[in-house]
């Protein structure tokens, strides 16, 4: 139930003229007490007062739901799959403007970079405290935690290690063990186990050095140790400026501290779809075990006319129809005297429930800014403009939260092995610490987009660059690929065709364009004859190299 908005009376000196009876009404329909929104009075409370006292209970649904629900589950993973993938590359992309470098110095100096952090980044027992994450998986449980708790927590280590050419490392931590410690909660600094200062920048994180969910489940040494309700002030920086705390979430208001999970705003139509869902399984299942009906016109006194003890007779009755529940295949069914056999029509599964469903799955997609098709992994009924359409409105929200997940969380950690990196002599950085912005700038390169359909799509590709909308270096970040990478393999691959006396020519990728367009006319039109169809692939065909440019060497 929402509650009760709190009316309190204003000052005389700021009280408002009175106003005509007429005038006294809302001027916002959204404002009105009719019918429709008079017990609808939610109070307009700060952003924390408004999340934190639900926290727990949002953290712990969310994660229920996770683990039994398969729509979340799925849904979950398709958020990773999407805005992280299987791939993640640094592409260092220093600001030489700001340096005073030109372009290609900057790009040998990103190369060399990008090289020593992969040492770096894809080896667990480098990059992770724990030793079983590399930064991929860094990045991946980082947005998990993000979208199932609110907030992703990791902390910087320095821990030098035998064998081992790095020190800096990230621990990760749940965001449960950020809390506020006890005997401190009236202090108005500290929101959510977080202090901050007088312009709302956090200085200290209040970390428990257990998890405390580990006492509910009595682990050894734990309650003995007496160690659950211990906490670590960490401050959130040093004092030269390195982090000491890095905290992903997402703000959707002004003085938020903590984040929300992702279902919080459809979490109830989650659980109460799961429920319907489960209990029309139920149901057909109970439907399905039910074959036929034995019924009969006689009174149970009816046996005295054979001669049997009425409760004899009805004893025997039972026994033939537990005998009945056990015959199989093309049986032959002896009926009692003046019984009948009527078939069962179950009325599972509800004619309704599909309808229902799919409506309530769509708000949950719209809920999670993911498309219905891509939620219930189902395209069965959509064509290929629709599935665009679909597939790019995620894509956008897709690249808005991967640049969320650049911004907070990866280029951060980039920051911190840079300036090990810089400190140990590695990467030659002059004045880095009064260009630490212009040092590190860079993206990250992740999971590829893929293909609905690789040929139109290809050829977009050939189109946008040839046109100067886009670069080599985007169109292959989109598929998860390094511009030089490719590059460079290409040009190996040119140079072995080259010496086993291969053709070295490049295939016309401008005329694949005329032959697609060629089978999108011809499904549309079966009619065509062999000759109509030729001229209408010529015409695409010379449609395409006009949009290039270029003239058909056949003409």
């Amino acid at each position: 139930m929402g509650r009760r908005r709190k009316h309190t009376s204003r000052p005389a000196a700021a009280s408002a003229p009175v106003t005509p009876a007429g005038a006294a009404m809302a001027s916002h329909a959204g404002a009105s007490d009719d019918l429709a929104m008079y017990d609808w009075n939610p109070v307009a409370a700060s952003a924390d007062a408004d999340l934190l006292p639900d926290l727990e209970s949002l953290i712990g649904r969310s994660r229920d739901l996770a683990r039994n629900n398969g729509l979340m589950a799925s849904g979950m993973q398709t958020m990773r799959d999407n805005i992280v993938g299987a791939v993640l590359k640094l592409s260092a992309s220093p600001d030489y403007r700001l340096l005073g470098w030109d372009r290609e110095q900057a790009r040998e100096w990103g190369n060399i970079t990008e090289a020593k952090f992969r040492s770096w980044a894809e080896r667990p027992d480098e990059c992770d405290a724990a030793r079983t994450l590399n930064l991929l998986g860094i990045a991946v449980r980082g947005l998990s935690d993000a979208m199932l708790n609110g907030d992703g927590l990791g902390l910087p280590l320095w821990v030098p290690r035998a064998g081992a050419r790095w020190n800096t490392r990230i621990m990760l931590v749940e965001s449960d063990r950020l809390s506020t410690p006890i005997g401190m909660e009236s202090r108005e600094n500290i929101r959510g186990g977080i202090e901050f200062d007088q312009f709302g920048a956090p200085t200290h994180y209040h970390v428990l050095k257990r998890h405390p969910g580990d006492a509910l489940m009595g682990l050894a040494g734990v309650i003995a140790g007496s160690r659950v309700m211990e906490w670590d002030r960490i401050p959130a920086f040093t004092p030269w400026g390195r982090r000491r705390v890095i905290h992903l979430h997402d703000k959707e208001r002004t003085g938020q501290s903590r984040g929300k999970p992702i279902v919080a705003a459809v979490m109830r139509e989650f659980k109460m779809a799961g429920d319907y869902a489960s209990n029309e399984l139920k149901a057909s299942v109970a439907n399905s075990l039910v074959a036929a009906f034995l019924e009969s016109d006689l009174g149970e006194s009816a046996g005295v006319l054979f001669g049997e003890d009425p409760r004899g007779a009805w004893a025997e009755s039972v026994k033939q129809t537990k005998r009945m529940r056990k015959l199989e295949g093309a049986a032959v069914i002896p009926l009692p005297a003046g019984a009948r056999l009527s078939s069962f029509t179950p009325s599972r599964p509800n004619a309704a429930f599909e309808a229902f469903m799919l409506a309530s799955l769509r708000h949950i997609a719209a809920g999670l800014n993911i498309p219905y098709e891509l939620l219930v992994k189902d395209f069965s009924q959509t064509n290929y403009s629709s599935a665009r359409a679909a597939l790019l409105e995620a894509w956008r929200y897709f690249n808005g939260r991967r640049r969320w997940l650049v911004d907070y969380w990866l280029r951060p950690i980039y920051e911190l092995w840079l300036e090990e990196a810089v400190n140990a002599g590695e990467i030659d950085a002059p004045g880095f610490y009064d260009n630490r912005y212009a040092y590190s700038r860079c993206r990250f390169i992740f999971g590829g987009r893929g293909w609905v359909d690789p040929v139109k799509e290809a050829q977009a590709s050939v189109l946008r660059m040839a046109a100067g909308l886009s670069t080599l270096e985007q169109e292959c970040a989109e598929q998860g690929l390094d511009y030089e990478d490719v590059l460079d393999q290409r040009a190996v691959e040119q140079r072995l065709r080259a010496e086993r006396g291969l053709s070295t020519e490049q295939p016309d990728a401008t005329r694949r364009s005329g032959l697609a367009r060629r089978d999108a006319d011809q499904a549309n039109d079966d009619t065509d004859d062999e000759d109509e169809s030729g001229a209408r692939s010529t015409r695409a065909y010379q449609d395409t190299l006009a949009m290039l440019g270029q003239e058909d060497p056949a003409a």
